[in-house]
């Protein structure tokens, strides 16, 4: 295979921000923070690993926002700025070989599991189904000045980042999080001026983006990841979320990474997604086609892309600016390399299993196996596409214990 054309091509950001090329690292929690939640020594390991594998723009796993509200043992959380040098070893490893990072900043609101916090908060106190419910408690809804002081966090965990040289931030806009509850007619039944109409439902996500743009001014990234759809019956809806992007772009956002699905609705793993889709690549790629005529804003889409060729294509095509890889560069971390040289790699991504349907359910493998190989990144050493699922799950339990598997019950 020849070198690829569209896939090696510069990328400006309205901000001025150039990329070198146009693959995308999209978030994944590394679960690698330390017992009082600073960054570890780990993380600028892992990112100068993915840094020398070719990434053009690194977006790492989901950084907290307020200490009151964990998704996950191990997240990392910024309030301030009394891990700076710890985030600045960071960034400066992410950008080791020329490409940019950006943090990816979250709230979990109420998909927070209940061992982890004492309560949960959402728009409204809308719990979750069946299936999930002994994992999540029924949040309390928040009121106006919790709303407000959670904007401002949003925007001054912004402010840290830069001051640790990080190039950009992304907020977390989907996959059930607070700010996609806020934007879901069925987690956001509030009758106030936060709640009811899209704009409405849509305002914390634009006080969001325009808090953060206030304290890191113009020159600095600023995106979003959204769902083009919750997937969920009265959820957020393909045709609300062109509308939030359209909005988001006039506002004048920088980039904007398409995926889908909820904890309760998993889209974002591919698993609802038809046969055709898959053998296409790239999930959300339809709907960003839909999407391309009108914004101008760099879009990005994740899910599903397992081949050279089907990257290209996506960004040959006009539809996607950025492809984004994410379990690939859990395994193949030279897989950008690879691409841009002209070699033909294919995902190495494959379904996991310890051959005990019982034990898989249990033992999310789909989460603490891909963590396992962030964790031997972070260590220092390659990652191990050979790791068997039992191999996964003793070694899971050695770092963890039992809790490791509390919360990923709602991943699968």
């Amino acid at each position: 295979m020849s070198p690829p054309v569209a896939l090696a091509r510069p990328l400006t950001l309205p901000n001025g921000q150039v990329l070198p090329n146009r693959i995308l690292k999209s978030a994944m929690s590394e679960t690698l923070g330390t017992p009082t939640h600073a960054p570890s020594a780990a993380l600028p390991v892992l990112y100068r690993r993915w840094a020398r594998g070719g990434v053009g723009l690194s977006i790492t796993g989901n950084v907290m926002i307020d200490w009151r509200a964990l998704g996950e043992p191990g997240n990392v959380v910024v309030e301030d700025d009394r891990d700076l040098d710890a985030l600045s070893a960071w960034a400066a490893a992410g950008a080791s070989e020329g490409g940019a990072i950006w943090v990816q900043l979250n709230h979990p609101g109420k998909q927070s599991p209940s061992f982890l916090n004492k309560g949960t908060v959402a728009p409204s106190a809308v719990g979750f189904g069946p299936e999930l419910a002994r994992a999540f408690g029924v949040p309390r809804a928040l009121e106006e000045a919790e709303i407000e002081d959670l904007i401002e966090r949003f925007g001054r965990s912004a402010a840290v980042m830069k001051s640790a040289g990080f190039h950009g931030v992304q907020i977390h806009g989907a996959h059930g999080y607070l700010v996609s509850q806020f934007l879901s007619p069925h987690h956001n039944r509030r009758t106030d001026r936060w709640g009811g109409s899209l704009h409405n439902r849509a305002r914390f996500c634009r006080e969001v983006y325009a808090e953060i743009r206030r304290q890191v001014g113009p020159d600095f990234g600023v995106g979003i990841k959204i769902n083009s759809a919750d997937f969920q019956q009265g959820g957020f809806s393909e045709a609300e979320s062109a509308e939030v992007i359209v909005g988001l772009a006039e506002a004048g956002i920088d980039l904007v990474e398409i995926s889908g699905g909820t904890y309760e609705a998993p889209a974002m793993t591919g698993r609802s997604q038809k046969a055709s889709t898959r053998a296409r690549e790239g999930y959300f790629l339809s709907f960003v086609e839909g999407l391309r005529s009108s914004v101008k804003v760099p879009l990005a889409v994740t899910g599903g892309f397992r081949t050279a060729a089907g990257m290209e294509a996506a960004v040959q095509d006009g539809a996607a600016d950025l492809v984004g890889l994410a379990r690939t560069l859990a395994i193949q971390p030279d897989f950008p390399k690879q691409v841009l040289a002209g070699d033909d790699p294919t995902s190495l991504v494959r379904p996991l299993s310890t051959g005990v349907k019982a034990v898989d359910k249990v033992a999310m493998l789909d989460v603490t196996w891909f963590e396992n190989q962030l964790a031997r990144m972070g260590q220092g050493q390659e990652p191990d596409p050979d790791l068997g699922g039992w191999s996964s799950l003793a070694r899971t339990i050695w770092a963890q214990g039992s809790q490791a598997f509390k919360i990923r019950r709602a991943k699968g």
